[in-house]
């Protein structure tokens, strides 16, 4: 095999510009790197730089080969989108997908010595206007996400042509594998199935051979202690090899939290050809079924059926050329940290490589895999059916063992109602999504018949093409009234969802990140710069007008912007508690979202990079597997709800006081309970006369697992208190290079957040200070002297008056 990555040569089809680019990787990046263009994350760059998206582009390069006899075959993964590539000026294939790989005999186009390969990247602005004239009748796409027209038209990432968190730049390159296999051959691809059945498992390995010269290839499987040999014949050098192998009484893989990620070592053998992965044996059923209140959507792990716990995932960057494995670890990492059990691909982004899906198993991570369609309407023609039926063949040989729900789409259903193209004739657009949509799933189930699908998120479940953003009833749910409706936050209280795999509230992002793309002149809400990084339509504005209900206006920039984190986490910890205590009628939480693709503002709960905002540390408390939520009633009486997502039963102690701004407190109670396994018990209830004269509830509990957790409720909303001083004091010390920050409090501090001067992240952040209860959080630097670290403390009071703290570590 020869890899054709690295060292290539980048130029426009004008011949006007050319530069070295590197494979994999992307066009912006390379001529970011040249110095061509600008970042165009910084400032307002995007505008400048798009016209990249407008030319055709050329990579270049030359190989060497021995000889040229032979069987050569040309393999390339993710090559984005449009384009074709001639070696030795002869056209060896042509391309119109970035979602499966492009494979081509060039074996009478090489010659031994030096060749010359070329792939032309053809514009995907051009070649998707084109595409959109060709249409039998019009196929619209939203122009509320897509700032870039027609990306509906390829196969592509659909982000790329803008969203309302995303830059619009609609890039081209090759994010995965180029390279040529020669005569020894290759192993193509491995499709793993498992059936479980009373303690057996029987595991399915086909395993796709190409590119061999011989007429029979010697082959060998090794999975859980057993092996599998022999010679396999060839038919002009390819074949399909299907093993299965029983394993008795296996070690079971269970998510984050639950159990140990167990993971079998498979290996497999072709001639010099090796394969290695880690199996997890596991039995995934999703349970949708007719009942009295609709119909249910819960997931079934091993036998029992355990409440969902995680959030969407975007790409990790806008530019390909900048995801790595390493940074897309710490993205997940920080899901599994925050008690996270499944990661939603969303529709609208791209298949992720082989190695993403190994860390999610490795970190406990269940994946819902969307098909990559999302928000738009979409061709039927033969043609571009065909490329999805590819597609998505392609996609499930790959990922059937990864994979614990398949789904069609990404809110198609509601497209059909956004158009007025397709409001005026709906049948000829809901015939042409049932044609897409029965595409999709007629190819995943080809490849695994038992594949657990879901036509499209949201949905009332198959064949029904209801409005689950406002139907709580049946199937998944995306709850969206609080944030693009205005809705108090109060309002997610109001439904009571099965499963809620989309809702968000968004919020500014970090002031560290901001500093990377703004300057001082930049740091106003209503700056050009922060508006060219708000992508979703009135968002900076919704922020602020929220946060006139709940808070008072905080004294400058940097206060707004961390204001806005605290009211985003109040809004997503208000869902999720209350839809986690409805259980087992709600059975899944998913918010919007985990990640971000470059600095912006947005529903995120990591900063662009991977810094956690005060959602995610709020999120690891709302997610602890064992966890007790205050959720209130309509006569003002406050239940105190213990969830148990483990699967023992697990004795929970609570106390519960009132307490006033000056940090007097009045027990009300404790008490103590079992809770069973994945349970939601009502520990206690407080009526609204026992709080008469406080202005909070605090609750403080724990868990016979050593699980513990502090939370308050307050009376009024937060604007109305005139808060005191808190008289905040940090004291730090150094040990074995994690800063440990005590801290203290003569008046209740709310929110109090710790930040540092360096990258690194705290323990805890966004909690509850009160007087003669000193909290002590650990802030781990990611690459300084711990000596030399700064911390400085926030805290509501501090948003609106001068309340400044710095500590020297």
């Amino acid at each position: 095999m020869l890899d054709l990555g690295g060292d290539w040569w980048l130029a426009d089809l004008g011949g006007e510009i050319g530069v070295p680019m590197r494979l994999p990787g992307d066009v912006y990046s390379a001529l970011y790197e040249a110095g061509i263009i600008a970042d165009p994350y910084y400032g307002k760059n995007e505008d400048m730089t798009r016209w990249v998206a407008g030319r055709d582009w050329v990579l270049s390069r030359r190989f060497t080969l021995d000889e040229a006899g032979g069987p050569r075959l040309l393999v390339v993964d993710e090559l984005d989108t449009v384009a074709e590539i001639r070696i030795n000026g002869q056209l060896a294939l042509s391309a119109a997908s970035a979602f499966h790989e492009h494979v081509a005999d060039v074996g009478t186009l090489v010659v031994a010595g030096e060749n010359r390969i070329e792939i032309l990247l053809k514009s995907p602005i051009e070649a998707a206007n084109a595409l959109q004239a060709a249409q039998p009748f019009p196929v619209p796409y939203h122009h509320g996400n897509s700032e870039i027209a027609n990306g509906n038209m390829l196969r592509k990432q659909q982000c790329d042509f803008g969203w309302d968190w995303n830059i619009a730049l609609a890039s081209s390159g090759v994010y995965g594998r180029i390279h040529l296999v020669d005569g020894a051959g290759e192993i193509a691809g491995v499709t793993i199935r498992q059936r479980h059945d009373d303690g057996v498992v029987r595991v399915e390995i086909e395993v796709r051979l190409r590119g061999f010269a011989a007429d029979a290839v010697d082959c060998s499987l090794v999975f859980a202690g057993q092996e599998t040999a022999g010679a396999v014949p060839l038919n002009a050098g390819a074949a399909s090899v299907t093993a299965a192998f029983q394993v008795a009484g296996p070690e079971l893989w269970w998510p984050n939290g639950v159990g140990r990620q167990a993971l079998n070592d498979l290996v497999i053998k072709a001639g010099n050809a090796e394969h290695h992965a880690k199996v997890a044996l596991r039995d995934i059923r999703l349970v949708s079924e007719p009942d009295a209140v609709g119909r249910s959507f819960k997931l079934r792990v091993n036998g029992r059926e355990l409440f969902a716990r995680g959030a969407n995932w975007i790409p990790s960057d806008a530019l390909a050329g900048r995801i790595s494995p390493d940074k897309t670890r710490a993205l997940l990492q920080s899901a599994a940290d925050a008690h996270m059990t499944m990661i939603r691909v969303w529709g609208g982004g791209r298949y992720e490589p082989d190695w993403f899906y190994e860390i999610c198993d490795e970190l406990g991570l269940m994946v819902w895999q969307d098909a990559m369609f999302s928000c738009n309407l979409y061709p039927a023609t033969p043609e571009f059916l065909g490329d999805v039926a590819e597609e998505l063949t392609f996609q499930a040989r790959r990922l059937a063992h990864r994979v614990a729900i398949w789904c069609g789409d990404n809110e198609l259903i509601g497209a059909l109602t956004w158009f007025e193209e397709s409001r005026r004739d709906r049948d000829r657009y809901l015939v042409a999504y049932d044609r897409l949509n029965r595409t999709v799933e007629t190819a995943i189930k080809s490849v695994d018949s038992q594949a657990n699908w879901w036509p499209s998120s949201p949905s009332p479940g198959p064949l029904s093409f209801g409005d689950t953003w406002h139907d709580d009833k049946s199937g998944d749910m995306h709850f969206w009234s609080v944030w693009h409706e205005g809705r108090d936050f109060e309002h997610y209280r109001d439904v009571k969802p099965r499963f809620c795999s989309e809702f968000g509230f968004q919020s500014y992002t970090s002031m560290p990140v901001i500093r990377t793309f703004a300057g001082e002149s930049d740091m106003n809400i209503a700056s050009p710069v922060m508006e060219a990084h708000q992508k979703n339509k009135g968002g900076n504005a919704r922020i602020t007008e929220t946060m006139f209900r709940y808070f008072r206006f905080p004294k400058d920039f940097p206060s707004f912007v961390w204001l806005s984190q605290v009211q985003q986490a109040m809004a997503i910890k208000t869902a999720v508690d209350t839809w986690r205590s409805l259980k087992p009628h709600c059975m899944g939480t998913l918010y919007w979202q985990l990640n971000d693709t470059w600095p912006v503002q947005s529903w995120s709960s990591l900063d662009y990079g991977g810094g956690w905002k005060l959602l995610h540390y709020v999120a690891r408390r709302f997610f602890s597997p064992v966890n007790v939520a205050i959720i209130p009633a309509a006569d003002g009486a406050l239940a105190l709800i213990a969830v148990n997502d483990t699967l023992e039963p697990v004795a929970v102690t609570l106390e519960f006081a009132a307490i006033t701004l000056d940090g007097s407190e009045r027990p009300i109670g404790s008490v103590s309970g079992d809770v069973q396994p994945d349970a939601a018990v009502t520990l206690a209830e407080v009526a609204a006369s026992a709080l008469a004269g406080a202005d909070s509830l605090v609750i403080r509990w724990q868990a016979a697992n050593g699980m513990t957790g502090t939370d308050h409720y307050a009376t009024r909303r937060y604007k109305e208190f005139d808060l005191p001083n808190p008289g905040l004091k940090l004291v730090t010390r150094v040990v074995d290079d994690i800063v440990k920050v005590q801290v203290t409090a003569e008046a209740p501090a709310l929110f109090v957040t710790l930040e540092a001067d360096v990258a690194g992240r705290f323990s805890d952040n966004a909690f509850l200070v009160v007087p003669g209860r000193d909290v002590e959080v650990d802030f781990v630097a990611t690459a300084a002297d711990p000596g030399g670290i700064t911390i400085t403390a926030r805290d509501l009071y501090s948003s609106f008056s001068s309340n400044a703290l710095a500590a020297p570590a």
